[in-house]
């Protein structure tokens, strides 16, 4: 039996805003794996690219938690639901499951390993890690449609100069963890 290996990475637990995302990703034998990096370390240009010459050569899930789902049970384990939602979307049940940093779902069923640093070291994380960020900023990009006067498409979410002075300029939308500082602390001074 041919071992079936699955690499799992989320992005955006840092944001202000929107879902948490996951991505779990089988690579297919004739993957060019050299190519696989860190999304971190890729222009925006570069990991679309990547992205999209993954998902033709992989099979692959994603999973999301909710801004709202973030507020209920915190962004850790938001992240492990999204991480267990792409798990469980992949076609195929892979024989093992490798996953970017030091905690796992909480999955029957599966073996699942975790592996500090595996973005850089794995190269079906890493390809997890860019699907899971091209997947989420495409997301946020056309939430940024919607909503300008943020500039998500620049900050996607996180809390730069630009994003804090529009939220003390506009207020807090529909999109922000309000159990984020410094979300919450704007809130409680607003009561």
């Amino acid at each position: 039996m041919k071992k079936i290996i699955a690499g799992v990475d989320e992005v955006g637990r840092g944001s202000l805003i929107g879902p948490v995302y996951a991505a779990a990703v089988i690579l297919n034998k004739s993957i060019n794996k050299k190519i696989l990096k860190d999304s971190k370390s890729l222009t925006q240009k570069k990991r679309k690219s990547l992205s999209d010459y993954i998902k033709k050569n992989s099979i692959w899930a994603i999973g999301k938690a909710s801004a709202g789902e973030i507020e209920k049970i915190n962004i850790l384990q938001a992240s492990l639901l999204a991480m267990k939602r792409a798990i469980k979307n992949l076609k195929k049940k892979p024989s093992y499951v490798l996953i970017d940093g030091n905690k796992i779902p909480d999955l029957n069923n599966y073996n699942l390993k975790a592996i500090v640093k595996g973005d850089q070291k794995i190269p079906s994380i890493s390809a997890a890690s860019i699907v899971a960020k091209v997947s989420r900023d495409q997301f946020i990009i056309t939430l940024s449609s919607k909503n300008k006067d943020y500039h998500w498409d620049q900050n996607f979410g996180y809390g730069t100069k630009q994003h804090l002075k529009a939220i003390k300029k506009f207020g807090i939308t529909k999109h922000h963890r309000k159990n984020f500082s410094p979300i919450s602390k704007m809130l409680m001074h607003h009561i």
